[in-house]
């Protein structure tokens, strides 16, 4: 292969490398310092093109995710109680033994997959969801459906495929709606922070923040709305409503752009947004302010898990949308946009289709072609013929990151095969059955295929920046030699081969000679690229991104001549080439940031404005109703926030606590009134009670959160060197308290109760 990709992998006893950060999808350039094998020194990357020396602490701290006691070196099969190393040859034919069995015996229903790929290492997906499709099986599980999946249900519906979500145009929009959104701790936008110090700060900008809590992005806007827990789809509906009745509409767009009107029309005419202002907790004036700017600006608007994991969830997202349309602020400049991307984020899935297979017990359907994972628990503790018997865990800790801890063990506890891949023996590992050990993210070659950035679209190929410990894989690799024992790899002709270690010219000719020959090869076409060029670039994961190149589309390849590539033959292996030159990333693509409307794939290529499955539910969130849905009782009479981004907390790979040494990390956030009610003092134990179980953790009294609700971070409760770091906070959500659509949790609103310790 070429020089330069040989040469990425050379090492020197000190030296400074250019990476990525892997705790978060903005994938913030860094550079670290090697020596002896360990990391030893991060600095942000300066020349990376999207954060331009931008990272937050989490990035700052990435050694403590790579070098940690719970690393995992070898492969491990339980007996008794403990875990014995084994060899890759035995692990791999014991569980291709069992996973087979399992099929045979209960059919590929009892099989499902979850994780498959983190926020900056996806490319084992392919392999992953192409064993699993080899398996029969269509239960496909992953963080995106606990957080995006009904609003990617929405866009399904109104844009015609579910993967069209859609983003500020940060570019270009004079007025920015935050609705449950902190980015200035959560990040989710190219150097957030910058972004929105610059933005507070111009005359000409508009910042409007909704959000309970006057968070730390809250401080720094123009218009604050304290608005009501639980109360983001009466909002928006009022929001709606308001603009009709004064007839702010956009109605050429509507007219030119949209169907549908005149059904969802009647929703909102005759709605009484005072009352409905009333429930949220807000003064009807500064609604009404804030409809007309939205309605009359360039806006856009940006929703995050205060909405995504809240009451009405789906239904919320529906409703922004149709916001966003009717005021024409849908996929033009400074709206919403449609960003572009390599590969899309996942594939359309329509549930009114038969071959879209429902979860047996919960009846649940897949968007994106993943299900929810607050269903699990129940679909593995059934009796149903059918019920979940095997699953494989990768990137993913459900015992932690998922609802209901308590459920989960105890579902977990009857499977017949529980299998992880990982790079950190995590709770969900200490349940398996067999745990193979995983190459981190900074020690294989790996990217982010979804970076939501507009026009640009961005790519870095982390490379490894130090060696492994052990015996750990690639993921891509493992899912290769677990397809190639159970018998899913066809031949491989010898020619293809030998063409990997010559050129990549003269592999694409003989790989498309050889499908040619035999069809069956396109089928495992993942496994086959594995096993040739795969070996001879030395890298599974990055001979993965030079075929998913190949086969790239129209579109992303006028986005690559936009961004100043050549046209032609040799355009994709053109971009993979830059792709390793550059270890800092680059962009490789630029939209036509005037021609977003063509995103549209609907049948009448319009925006659908009604969805006729949700019309009973949106008519049933009245100011009356959820007035009475939102009273809360004697034993249940705080709302918990549970989850709070901050600094401090990162996804579960972060185990070993001495990143936050001396810092308040994992606390019980209580508004000063509500501590003196219950005669609570800062820093005393209490303990938190809700439907799902109970845990004890430090009061934290502050000004900044709301009175009536107290706030507890994810993230914490591992086990590390023996030891429980923090309070999990999912010991205290309930699987079923869940989106009634899509299965999103709802997190942003468990009822509960905080007493002395």
């Amino acid at each position: 292969m070429e020089k330069s990709v040989k040469e990425a992998n050379e090492s020197t006893s000190v030296v400074w490398k250019k990476t990525g950060c892997a705790l978060c999808p903005q994938n913030c350039g860094l550079e670290v310092l090697v020596e002896n094998n360990r990391i030893i020194k991060v600095k942000p990357d300066k020349e990376n093109p999207r954060s331009e020396g931008y990272c937050c602490r989490k990035g700052l701290n990435i050694a403590y995710y790579v070098h940690h006691a719970d690393r995992l070196t070898h492969p491990l099969k339980k007996v008794g109680n403990d875990f014995v190393r084994i060899s890759w040859e035995q692990a791999i034919s014991e569980i291709a033994e069992k996973l087979g069995k399992v099929v045979n015996d209960h059919g590929p229903r009892s099989v499902a997959f979850m994780g498959l790929a983190g926020p900056t290492c996806a490319s084992e997906a392919a392999y992953g969801l192409r064993m699993l499709k080899n398996l029969g099986s269509q239960y496909y599980y992953n963080a995106l459906a606990a957080e995006l999946t009904g609003i990617f249900w929405s866009y399904g519906r109104m844009l015609g495929k579910q993967y069209l979500g859609t983003i500020p145009d940060d570019h270009q929009t004079d007025m920015l709606m935050i609705v449950g959104w902190n980015p200035w701790m959560s990040h989710q936008m190219p150097q957030a922070r910058r972004f929105l110090q610059k933005f507070s700060k111009d005359p000409d900008k508009l910042l409007v923040v909704i959000d309970p809590r006057r968070s730390e992005t809250a401080e720094k806007a123009d218009i604050y709305l304290p608005i009501r827990p639980g109360t983001d789809a009466l909002f928006t509906r009022a929001m709606i409503a308001i603009i009709f009745q004064e007839g702010w509409q956009n109605q050429e767009y509507i007219d030119l752009y949209t169907g549908g009107l005149e059904q969802i029309k009647p929703w909102f005419i005759d709605f009484d947004v005072h009352e409905a202002c009333r429930v949220c907790g807000l003064e009807y004036d500064v609604v009404k302010e804030v409809a007309h700017l939205f309605a009359t600006r360039k806006s856009s608007l940006h929703q995050d898990l205060g909405v995504l994991m809240n009451r009405h969830s789906t239904l919320t997202t529906y409703l922004q949308n149709i916001l966003l349309a009717i005021c024409g602020r849908l996929l033009v400049p400074g709206g919403n946009v449609v960003p572009s991307s390599l590969v899309p984020l996942g594939s359309h899935t329509d549930e009114r289709k038969d071959k879209y297979w429902r979860t047996v017990q919960t009846d649940y359907f897949p968007v994106l072609g993943i299900y929810p994972p607050n269903v699990m628990p129940e679909e593995i503790n059934n009796d149903h013929p059918e019920r979940l018997r095997a699953v494989i865990t990768t990137q993913c800790n459900p015992l932690r990151s998922y609802a209901d801890t308590t459920a989960y063990e105890e579902a977990f506890g009857k499977l017949d095969l529980l299998v992880t891949m990982e790079i950190a023996m995590t709770e969900t590992a200490r349940m398996a059955d067999y745990v193979l050990p995983a190459l981190s993210a900074y020690e294989s070659w790996d990217t982010s295929y979804l970076q939501f950035t507009f026009p640009e679209v961005y790519m870095q190929m982390r490379r490894p920046v130090v060696e492994p410990v052990g015996e750990p894989l690639e993921l891509s690799e493992i899912w290769t030699r677990l397809a190639d024992e159970m018998g899913f790899i066809p031949p491989i002709p010898e020619a293809l081969y030998e063409a990997a270690y010559k050129s990549r010219t003269e592999y694409a000719q003989a790989l498309f000679s050889s499908v040619q020959a035999d069809p069956k090869l396109m089928g495992a076409m993942p496994f086959v690229v594995a096993k040739t060029l795969g070996k001879a670039m030395g890298s599974v994961q990055l001979a993965w991104t030079w075929a998913i190149l190949q086969v790239a589309s129209g579109e992303f390849r006028e986005n690559a001549v936009r961004a100043g590539f050549k046209p032609g033959a040799n355009l994709s292996d053109d971009i993979f080439q830059a792709i390793v030159d550059h270890p800092e990333g680059l962009w490789i693509g630029k939209a036509d940031m005037n021609n977003n409307l063509a995103s549209i794939r609907t049948e009448d290529k319009l925006i659908n404005l009604y969805i006729p499955e949700v019309e009973d539910w949106l008519l049933s969130v009245t100011p009356q109703i959820e007035e009475q849905q939102l009273q809360l009782d004697e034993q249940y009479p705080l709302i918990l926030m549970a989850g709070r981004h901050m600094d401090l907390n990162a996804n579960t790979s972060m185990r070993n606590p001495e990143w936050n040494r001396g810092r308040r990390a994992c606390s019980l956030a209580m508004n000063p009134a509500d501590a003196e009610r219950l005669e609570m003092v800062d820093g005393q134990k209490v303990k938190v009670t809700t439907e799902a179980g109970a845990v004890e953790i430090e009061l934290e009294i502050t000004e900044d959160t709301r009175r009536g609700q107290v706030i507890m971070p994810q993230g914490f409760g591992l086990e590390y060197n023996g030891e429980v770091y923090g309070a999990n906070v999912n010991r205290l959500t309930k699987n079923t308290n869940r989106d009634r659509l899509v299965g999103t949790p709802l997190h942003r609103f468990v009822r509960c109760r905080v007493e002395k310790h």
